[in-house]
């Protein structure tokens, strides 16, 4: 009799359980749906909103935090974009500022093996299209017969005066940095870091024959 007892009320137990957690699925349910048919413009609950709300004041915005009311703020004076540095101020894309760059602009890499492997990486991604895998100007671009190829490291003429092969580390540098004739600038692809290390590779492309 004990027994019979026993299981009967671990019966109701367990049917008191399960119409406790199908209540609560209903309740649940319906409270989802009154508040997604409530206002045909509302998405219903939202979980997390501010994962896809930006918090965040748009560059146009305007902004009460600041005196000008403005969001997007100019740069501090004399201050430098991070990855640039100061030779693009001080020697501008300008004949004299070529020939000044050539002057005075010394690679701060040395010419070590890991440097070049980097410089050569760096070269046959994002220069090889065009000078060709060896500099000579016979770049996939160029073979599609539509634009005319840059003239060789190693044999071609530089269109600013002297040859390619006596290019200077400020010259390659500089040309990188703001490009020349089809050539575009690359300042804001490569760091300066990566561009210096592309001068090196292409100072060993100007030694082929």
């Amino acid at each position: 009799m004990l027994l019979k007892l026993s299981t009967m009320k671990e019966n109701i137990l367990v049917m008191n359980k399960l119409r406790i957690v199908g209540a609560t699925f209903f309740v649940t349910a319906a409270i989802a749906v009154i508040s997604s048919c409530s206002d045909k413009r509302s998405t219903g609950l939202e979980y997390a909103p501010n994962m896809y709300k930006a918090l965040a004041f748009n560059p146009d915005q305007p902004n009460k935090n600041f005196r000008n009311g403005q969001t997007a703020q100019v740069p501090p004076p004399h201050t430098m974009p991070v990855g640039f540095d100061e030779v693009e101020e001080a020697y501008p894309n300008t004949p004299e500022g070529y020939q000044a760059a050539s002057a005075n602009l010394v690679n701060p890499f040395p010419a070590t093996t890991a440097n070049l492997e980097d410089g050569k990486i760096l070269y046959l991604r994002m220069c090889s299209h065009c000078h060709g895998l060896t500099g000579q100007g016979d770049g996939s671009i160029v073979q599609l017969g539509k634009f005319p190829g840059p003239p060789s490291y190693s044999k071609g003429n530089s269109s600013r005066g002297g040859t390619m092969k006596d290019l200077t580390d400020g010259k390659i540098f500089h040309t990188i940095t703001y490009g020349v004739n089809l050539m575009g600038p690359h300042r804001y692809q490569l760091t300066p870091d990566e561009r210096w290390k592309i001068v090196l590779y292409v100072h060993e492309l100007q030694k082929l024959q």
